[in-house]
């Protein structure tokens, strides 16, 4: 079984940065993309961003230039740098990623932009 745990959310004021974190833990022999999306209160869940296991990206057009993802395919973990938050960023953040061929799916960290 493959665990994902995310962490870095938390309440931000608008404009600023937050540094999101997901590591995958298990037994694990391969492991695709990794990217992140959220889910806000009433709406669909949406791609935010994903990264390949050959470091290509790939961002939602409204996270391009402000976030930026990255992974570190030696200890099997995944970053989100968000920058220039606004509360419309406001959301719950799943790390997903296909590991031995398996979808998983973090339990997701809240973030939460507001003054």
């Amino acid at each position: 079984q493959v665990q994902l745990v995310e962490s870095g959310g938390g309440l931000v004021q608008p404009g600023g940065s937050l540094r999101l974190s997901c590591a995958a833990s298990g037994s694990i022999f391969s492991i695709g993309n990794m990217g992140w999306y959220r889910q806000a209160p009433g709406k669909e869940r949406e791609l935010v961003a994903v990264t390949t296991p050959d470091g290509r990206t790939n961002y939602a057009d409204s996270m391009k230039g402000r976030f930026t993802i990255s992974r570190d395919n030696a200890k099997n973990t995944v970053h989100l740098q968000m920058n220039s938050l606004t509360p419309e960023d406001t959301a719950v953040y799943y790390c997903h990623t296909y590991a031995n061929f398996d979808p998983y799916w973090g339990q997701g960290t809240q973030v939460t932009v507001s003054s």
